[in-house]
């Protein structure tokens, strides 16, 4: 059984999202050991203690630099002894010695098809809204390893939803999370503490 602890800031859906996986039995051979929080007020924190999942506060404002935040975040990673580490909703960007000592075990969604609308200062709503400036016709989300560079980690899955002529950035946003993200990022968890995703040249591939 893999230990999976998940790192989050905000509200914590796509955490609530990886909880009712695991009550469900979606995620096979991991199970959720703690969640990590960068804001103390965080409601993810919330939707752990009331699944009986162990939580710690290492507040971002508390540190100096994003360098000296990571090393703490690393200590609490090793600590826990973490098989596998997923940023749902995270707001800061781990340096290399966390990247690096956790190179492909480390998972993100970013809302959008990379390499379209990714990279830094795309997150939350902005995604959407530069989605929708551009005009596509499909957006969706991507579930990828992370590595030194913003969403540039291998990819593991991407779905697809269309998008609709009054659609809202905020609309927009909840359908690719209840169609994709929701669903993806559970799978893709699971897929790892199987030992189902491989790695070639840089890519990840999921195997039967």
């Amino acid at each position: 059984m893999k230990n999976i602890v998940v790192l989050v800031s905000g509200g914590g859906t796509n955490l609530q999202a990886l909880i009712d996986a695991q009550k469900s039995g979606i995620i096979k051979n991991g199970e959720i050991t703690c969640v990590i929080s960068s804001n103390p007020n965080a409601y993810a924190l919330e939707r752990a203690k009331n699944n009986d999942i162990p939580t710690k506060i290492i507040p971002r404002k508390e540190y100096p630099d994003s360098v000296t935040y990571s090393h703490e975040i690393l200590n609490a990673l090793n600590e826990l002894k973490a098989d596998l580490v997923v940023l749902a909703g995270f707001m800061t960007i781990l340096d290399e010695c966390v990247t690096k000592e956790y190179a492909y075990k480390i998972i993100n969604v970013h809302p959008a098809l990379i390499p379209s609308f990714c990279g830094e200062g795309f997150y939350g709503l902005k995604v959407h809204e530069k989605a929708l400036e551009y005009g596509v016709k499909v957006s969706g989300a991507t579930i990828h390893f992370v590595n030194e560079k913003a969403d540039a980690g291998a990819i593991i899955l991407q779905g697809v939803v269309n998008v609709k002529k009054d659609d809202t950035p905020e609309i927009l946003q909840r359908r690719i999370m209840e169609n994709v993200e929701w669903k993806l990022l559970p799978e893709a968890v699971s897929l790892f503490c199987q030992d189902r995703i491989e790695i070639i040249n840089g890519k990840a591939y999921v195997t039967e």
